[in-house]
């Protein structure tokens, strides 16, 4: 994810200094600065001494080190803008003094399509929420939310490319069962993932709508369709994004965050 983020810096343009820090071999992107933590202690600090804007994406069990680790090194106006999971806003401004910003983005911010959360802490301002969405309105669309609300759209758009690539495996080996090659399989059914998606992206109605379009009275989807309702997807789709949260908040608690 960091990578995405650097990549979207990247790709605007910007002449500002790009630094970042990896924990074995240095990032290999052009026009961004890093060093490794493992061959160098003082990488994190000498990464945002002058930044005004310090994105931290490390897992969640190492944030509040790295914060500690740089604390003292930050400029007093820098925005603070974490990426983990589970760490909460409040406990970062416990160890920093910088306003602070948490976000959650997910994986298709690697190709300009994420979908970002972001929240703000007590003391982020308009003008620091508003630099936070330019960060992530580099790699996708972003919404802003309570941090309330931050685990909850987790389980819908951080965790929801998996449940898409899982639909599509599970249509991939339909079509495996219906005598076609693997090969063909998956390319019929990507490409049919990928043109819906578009076809939505352009369109001035919803799933909802298109999906009866599609459904002839008393036509193969139809028939098709009757058996996916009469097994119940709502309820399973519901019971998914629920146990996700329900994760979430484990996860939160076990770093007593």
């Amino acid at each position: 994810m960091g990578g995405a983020i650097l990549d979207g810096l990247r790709a605007a343009d910007l002449t500002a200094t790009i630094r970042a820090t990896t924990r074995t071999s240095p990032a290999n992107r052009p026009g961004v600065e890093s060093r490794s933590t493992e061959t160098d202690s003082d990488a994190n600090r000498w990464a945002v001494e002058g930044a005004s804007l310090v994105v931290i994406g490390v897992k969640p069990a190492v944030v509040i080190p790295v914060l500690e680790d740089i604390a003292d090194a930050l400029e007093p106006d820098a925005l603070i803008v974490s990426v983990a999971a589970g760490i909460t806003t409040a406990t970062m401004e416990s160890v920093v003094s910088n306003a602070v910003v948490r976000s959650m983005p997910n994986t298709p911010a690697l190709v300009g399509k994420g979908v970002t959360g972001i929240a703000a802490g007590s003391r982020a301002t308009v003008e620091h929420m508003a630099r936070a969405r330019g960060l992530f309105e580099l790699v996708g669309w972003v919404l802003e939310i309570p941090e309330a609300r931050i685990d909850a759209l987790s389980t819908v758009s951080g965790s929801g490319p998996a449940y898409v690539f899982h639909a599509m495996e599970q249509w991939t080996a339909a079509a495996q069962e219906l005598g076609f090659v693997e090969a063909d399989a998956r390319q019929l059914v990507e490409k049919t993932f990928a043109g819906a998606t578009a076809l939505l992206e352009v369109s001035d109605v919803g799933p909802a709508e298109l999906r009866r379009r599609v459904t002839s009275p008393n036509g193969t989807t139809e028939r098709a369709v009757a058996v996916l309702d009469d097994a119940h997807l709502a309820e399973i789709y519901t019971a998914a994004a629920r146990a996700a949260l329900a994760r979430a908040e484990e996860i939160a608690r076990e770093l007593g965050r």
